[in-house]
């Protein structure tokens, strides 16, 4: 890992936080993901299971993480099992942790050899009534490979068909939603190392240069700073490919005259940051550019001031589509005749802006948490309104990352570049 050891009372609490949330004598089981295959003997690099990690802050494979908050033996409360280290692994791999490593990054004490789980587990799971199993439940997820996750589970549930299983996704959800304040820093660092890179790019794009090339100076300075690097794939949209909402080719030249959608940010520590910009190829927007782009900035601005306390996510986009509503009428790309005649399923505005605007963000840039739940305190969403019209061969989204707080909303890219003029001004 790149990134500086994190203080592991965040661990800690969360772990607090998820004992009582289970139902009583309740064990609960999380294990990390796989290394993924390519080709020969080829991976594509290790990602940690999300929720695991947020529990133990344990970043390596082959970990399992097992919670009995009412196990009759204190010791055997909080379990966390690793990979067994040695010389061998060491010279190919690097060392893993060591006992004494994984109890001072998760704050568990009792750390066991993974080896030994499953003489462990049957051993003490016989006294639990219920087993808390997790598994990836998003509403975007769309997984054809069986994951290390899966696998675990149907192991434990044919082990010990007449325990309950309970699902542990929904309580993970309600959890994670809420971020502590080592948390919000975290993220904070990501939208950090995001500022460096963009400021960067101020200084670096002109006509002629290629989208590839935005790319990597992007990730020359996100992993300069501690960064694994974007998280999430980048998309570096120049011209016509700005009004394509996932382009990841990022393959063209960046012509005089158009205007380039970044949306593009660093992780750091697993935690995701989530940047969208439009930087003038040229280094000055035409009077249309600017026009489409500042009604996007007021939609911005009016739709951040709504992320507050109470609120919720349907009744915020229903608003947030009012004022787009009316900006895309100020454009002339819609009528107050096609409002009239709507389908109130897919209102006009849809035509231009058909996306939502906020998501959760945190460990995962599309974060885990119930979008009908009212906002609270502690919870993290994007904001990202945007403008495509592919007869211009425009398309403009801005995009900041927002803290909810009880005296209102927080930018966390507050001191990122957004005004049309201030992105001007330095570029040239």
């Amino acid at each position: 890992m790149k990134y500086s050891a994190i203080d592991n009372k965040l661990f800690i609490e969360n772990r607090k936080r998820l004992a009582a949330s289970l139902k009583p004598n309740s064990i609960a089981l999380f294990t990390s993901n796989d290394i993924m295959p390519t080709n020969a003997d080829g991976s594509m690099g290790f990602v940690q299971n999300s929720d695991l990690f947020y529990l133990s802050g344990v970043d390596q494979e082959e970990t399992i993480l097992f919670i009995y908050p009412d196990a009759p033996n204190p010791e055997f409360r909080e379990v966390l099992f690793v990979k067994e280290t040695s010389e061998l692994i060491a010279i190919w791999e690097g060392a893993k942790l060591n006992m004494a490593q994984a109890t001072a990054t998760s704050g568990i004490k009792k750390v066991l050899w993974n080896n030994g789980f499953d003489m462990f587990l049957q051993a003490v799971i016989f006294q639990a009534e219920n087993i808390y199993l997790n598994s990836n439940e998003h509403t975007r997820r769309h997984i054809n490979t069986e994951t290390a996750e899966m696998r675990f589970n149907k192991t434990i549930i044919s082990k010990f068909p007449l325990h309950k299983v309970e699902r542990a996704a929904p309580v993970m959800h309600k959890l994670r939603a809420i971020k502590s304040k080592y948390e919000v820093d975290l993220i904070q660092q990501a939208c950090n190392i995001t500022e460096k890179g963009l400021r960067r790019l101020l200084k670096f794009v002109k006509p002629g240069v290629m989208e590839y090339q935005i790319e990597a100076e992007l990730v020359h300075e996100f992993i300069s700073n501690r960064s694994r690097g974007f998280a999430y794939g980048p998309i570096i949209a120049s011209g016509a490919n700005a009004c394509v909402l996932h382009y990841v080719e990022n393959n063209k030249e960046c012509k005089a005259g158009d205007v380039i959608l970044l949306d593009v940010a660093a992780e750091y520590a697993n935690y995701a940051s989530d940047l969208t910009r439009c930087l003038p190829v040229s280094g000055k927007f035409t009077a249309r550019q600017k026009q489409v782009y500042n009604a996007v900035l007021r939609v911005m601005k009016g739709a951040t001031a709504m992320l507050t306390v109470g609120n919720t996510i349907p009744e915020y986009h229903k608003a947030v589509g009012a004022l787009m509503e009316k900006e895309l009428v100020d454009l002339g790309l819609i009528t107050m005749d096609d409002i009239k005649k709507q389908n109130p399923e897919w209102p006009a505005y849809k035509k231009y802006f058909m996306h939502g605007t906020s998501h959760f963000l945190g460990l995962d840039v599309h974060d885990v948490g119930d979008f009908n739940r009212k906002l609270e305190a502690g919870m993290v969403f994007t904001c990202e309104p945007g403008i495509y019209i592919p007869e211009e061969n425009l398309g403009i989204r801005l995009e900041n990352d927002i803290l909810v707080t009880a005296n209102g909303p927080d930018d966390l890219m507050k001191n990122i570049p957004l005004e049309a003029e201030a992105i001007e001004e330095l570029m040239n």
